[in-house]
């Protein structure tokens, strides 16, 4: 099954939709980020749908990136009320999912560290806060979905899965970012076997990957930086094997670039299909 790649980048100053969904397709994406557009706005809403639709273009997603579980409970409303409106324009344009990182316990930040978010604390507010938006919004089409993060959960592959047997909602899916789990030695010298290991045990539930890199540097205190596709050692060649082998379409997307950097990263991507075997659904 061919992959959809998608990401920002895009050289189109028009934020209307139809020529947004061709600049797209024209530079070799076959998803997207859902455009920016409020829930009131009937007509563009229907137009957003419809003109990626009419280019073969996949809505992958629309980001959160809140704090949802924020200390202060004036906050965290605004704050969910914000998260609802996100899930509600992905489901009216049919996009795959919003997807947020839950937050944290530090006050006045978005994901900042405590020790609370590695704990039970943090698993029963990010249980009861996913059942929240879904049971408030009612998607029909768009799963709501957590972002795998370093320093709150879910923070491996098996807090994911834990995550969604409590959840227990149709919903509620799981988005893919590697790169994010990568945080010791062992598991950056093999990152085929973290990606394995979250195809295999997460597979029927992953709606959106996203496609980034990361480098590990040489010095006595641990750091690791996240650099351009091909400048790190995520093992891209197994992370796409695994997309290719999902029996329905996930789009992957690329993040964290700057203007013609997306069309590197593109091309990086492009290129380890190739040498593999695996097509893509839209090129340049």
């Amino acid at each position: 099954m061919a992959i959809r790649l998608g990401g920002h980048g895009l050289p189109v100053g028009s934020d209307d939709p139809y020529a947004f969904a061709r600049a797209h397709r024209a530079f070799g994406y076959g998803a997207a980020y859902v455009p920016e557009v409020s829930i009131s706005d009937t007509q563009r809403l229907g137009d957003i749908e419809k003109a990626f639709a009419a280019e073969d273009v996949v809505l992958a997603e629309i980001g959160i990136w809140r704090n949802l579980i924020d200390p202060d409970p004036a906050e965290r409303k605004i704050q969910l009320a914000y998260a609802a409106e996100r899930l509600a324009i992905a489901d009216a344009v049919g996009a795959g999912c919003a997807v947020s990182f839950i937050g944290s316990f530090a006050a006045g930040t978005r994901y900042g560290l405590d020790p609370r978010n590695l704990g039970p604390e943090m698993f029963d507010a990010a249980v009861e806060t996913a059942r929240y938006l879904i049971d408030t919004v009612k998607p029909k089409r768009a799963k709501f979905a957590l972002e795998m993060m370093q320093a709150t959960i879910p923070d491996s592959v098996d807090s994911y899965v834990e995550l969604i047997n409590a959840i227990s909602r149709p919903m509620f899916a799981a988005h893919i970012d590697p790169v994010n789990l990568v945080m010791t030695p062992r598991t950056y010298f093999n990152t085929g076997r973290l990606i394995r290991e979250c195809f295999d045990k997460l597979g029927p539930w992953i709606v959106s990957c996203h496609a980034k890199d990361i480098t590990l540097h040489d010095e006595a205190a641990l750091h690791l930086d996240e650099v351009q596709i091909g400048e790190g050692n995520l093992d891209y060649r197994t992370y796409l094997g695994e997309l290719d082998r999902l029996p329905r379409e996930v789009p992957l997307m690329l993040e964290h670039l700057d203007g013609p950097a997306y069309a590197t990263g593109r091309d990086r991507i492009f290129a380890v299909g190739d040498e593999i075997g695996i097509a893509f659904a839209v090129r340049p």
